[in-house]
């Protein structure tokens, strides 16, 4: 989320060139003669999209006088425009077929159309001119099934949709996709094993089972049969978080403390608290700052309820000020995170085992000094199998790895989320982990949709850090809000799994003669606490936002141009959060806001 001190001081990696894919189909052609073959190849996959040809092969002794070629593909994935073939759809199903002048293909001969898609899926169960495109005229030698899946499961639902995943079946050759059904109706057909059923209707029941397929097309047994009803329409428990920070550093340079949370009437607008950092050392979970977490003394005037901290107890610190904020808000939920910017180095060692790093986890908020005073954990991981402050390698699946075995540890009862990366560029941090199949162990995701853009560039362009969507001079396609929330249900996670996240402070440039945004700069702009940024309870006086940009306010005062979020742009964002379902809203952190709680009553207001 940030660094200890401070906040994230450094930009999201750049747009990444679009990545060169050569995804196969799993049906490959044949290499024996006598047979006519197909193969279909992404020659382009850029996340949300990806550019594709098909070849075909004419390995028969005669003149083939025309072709089609039929392939499915999963649900979320289509094709935008052909060229060479002509198109037909039906459901999930496309046919190709030769246009005129590319029918004839003399015995030996290939010819090949192409197409733009949308969507990460790509074909299954290809045919050409009805046999299976590797030239068998159907199963073949291979009559062998797969295994049926197991463990099918829910992993989140809204009103309006079921997110479904399972455990991969085997096949003697290899499984090829996943056929979803709602009933007896086919509802999706998928290359991985999980996806989300839409079009569904509130307070419902649905029964759903999965089907495995090879490339010969031999289609498993049922799995096990899930029955799932969705929720009740009115958005209850929905879209109602307000999730705010806690630095434990703020109680020294800063002077925030618990008791500010009270005397703000922001308590009474919180649904969760996130006390930052506790430290990931040795692959273990530690404590952050001893000290500012369960040894200051509080005399009467700065503790939440008016009582002076004795020297004899067994709590003090923040941890007992929290405990008795939550005696004030029974209903406030109390999560302690580890990590952040600083502290995320330790992950790469603590995802080599994950089962003992989560027993240190839960051994230690679960400690019998304050056990009561949380009601689970929050990762910030800063970035899995990708460069924050340091480069990580633990490999795409660690992340997955570590929150399953957290979930595992920690139970049901306990709350476990993560603080992730809202870099949506193609072949950008949110491509390197596996964040659709981690999500499942979540109760929550918390993308930071801010600190985009910074004076870390010293020389600009200045920029929104937190732009809710592209706008026509936006310097990195894929930093912004509605880009990243896209991309993360284009994965398949839900949006009420998904919470908005805000910054309550600016980032700013000095030197900057351009009021809109895109001028140049000579450096970053001075701040309290460190160049380049600023609380938001001090720049609403000190330099008053005069423009907006992509959802969010900007300001040019003398040589300085800053960004940030005021509670006008707060409000339109909430709107923006509850048209895309999304679980309501974080923000970094509660010390920048005003004594009076300006911008979390904008948060709160606009929830509704």
């Amino acid at each position: 989320m940030s660094r200890q001190g401070g906040r994230r001081g450094i930009a999201l990696a750049g747009a990444a060139t679009l990545a060169a894919a050569t995804a196969l189909l799993a049906a490959p052609p044949a290499s024996s003669a006598g047979t006519i073959t197909a193969e279909c190849t992404k020659t382009q996959d850029w996340g949300s999209g990806f550019g594709g040809t098909c070849t075909i092969t004419n390995g028969t002794d005669a003149p083939l006088s025309g072709w089609k070629l039929e392939a499915e593909l999963p649900s979320g994935t289509s094709i935008s425009s052909v060229w060479n073939a002509t198109q037909t759809v039906s459901g999930n199903v496309y046919t190709f077929t030769n246009p005129t002048w590319n029918g004839n293909l003399a015995a030996g001969n290939k010819t090949s159309f192409g197409f733009n898609g949308t969507g990460s899926g790509f074909f299954t169960g290809c045919k050409i001119n009805g046999a299976s495109c590797n030239g068998d005229s159907g199963p073949g030698d291979d009559a062998e099934a797969p295994t049926a899946p197991s463990g099918l499961r829910a992993t989140g639902s809204t009103p309006t949709s079921v997110s479904l995943a399972w455990n991969a079946s085997t096949d003697n050759v290899a499984v090829t996709g996943y056929d979803v059904y709602r009933g007896t109706t086919k509802a999706a057909s998928v290359t991985g094993t999980s996806t989300t059923i839409t079009g569904l209707t509130a307070k419902t029941a649905y029964t759903f089972t999965v089907k495995a397929h090879d490339a010969a097309g031999n289609s498993s047994p049922a799995s096990q049969t899930l029955s799932v009803t969705t929720p009740d329409g009115d958005g209850s428990g929905a879209g109602d978080k307000v999730i705010g920070y806690f630095v434990n550093w703020g109680v020294y340079q800063r002077n925030y403390h618990v008791k500010n949370i009270e005397t703000s009437g922001s308590a009474n607008k919180l649904t969760h608290i996130n006390y930052a950092f506790g430290n990931v050392q040795g692959g273990r979970c530690t404590i952050g700052d001893g000290y500012a977490d369960y040894e200051k003394a509080y005399g009467a005037d700065q503790s939440v309820d008016g009582v002076a901290d004795t020297w004899d107890q067994p709590l003090r610190g923040n941890f007992n000020q929290l405990r008795k904020l939550k005696k004030k808000h029974p209903g406030l939920k109390v999560l302690w995170s580890f990590g952040g910017w600083t502290w995320s180095g330790g992950f790469g060692q603590a995802a080599q085992n994950p089962a003992a790093f989560a027993d240190s986890c839960y051994k230690l908020v679960e400690d019998s000094r304050w056990a009561d005073v949380f009601d689970g954990i929050d990762i910030d991981w800063e970035y899995p199998n990708a460069c924050g402050l340091t480069c990580d390698e633990s490999g795409p699946d660690a992340f997955t790895k570590l929150l399953s075995a957290l979930r595992s540890k920690f139970g049901s009862d306990n709350l476990v989320t993560a603080a992730i990366t809202a870099d949506a560029s193609a072949g950008g941090k949110m491509d390197k982990a596996d964040y659709k199949g981690a999500s499942q162990y979540v109760d929550y995701y918390l993308p930071m949709t801010y600190d985009y853009f910074g004076a870390w560039d010293a020389k600009g362009p200045t920029a929104p850090h937190s732009p809710l969507t592209s706008y026509p001079s936006i310097p990195h396609e894929g930093f912004n809000t509605a880009d990243t929330i896209a991309k993360l249900k284009g994965l398949g996670i839900p949006g009420n799994k998904l919470v908005m996240g805000l910054g309550f402070y600016g980032r700013g440039w000095t030197g900057v003669t351009q009021k809109e945004p895109g001028g140049t700069a000579t450096g970053p702009a001075p701040g309290k606490y460190e160049q380049g940024i600023e609380d938001y309870k001090d720049l609403k006086g000190r330099c008053p936002s005069n423009g907006t940009v992509a959802g969010t306010a900007y300001a040019h005062c003398g040589n300085q141009w800053w960004s940030y979020d005021t509670p006008s742009t707060i409000g339109g964002k909430m709107k923006w959060a509850a048209s895309e379902g999304l679980g309501g809203s974080f923000f970094w952190e509660l010390s920048g806001d005003t004594a009076n709680g300006e911008l979390i009553s904008a948060i709160k207001n606009g929830l509704g």
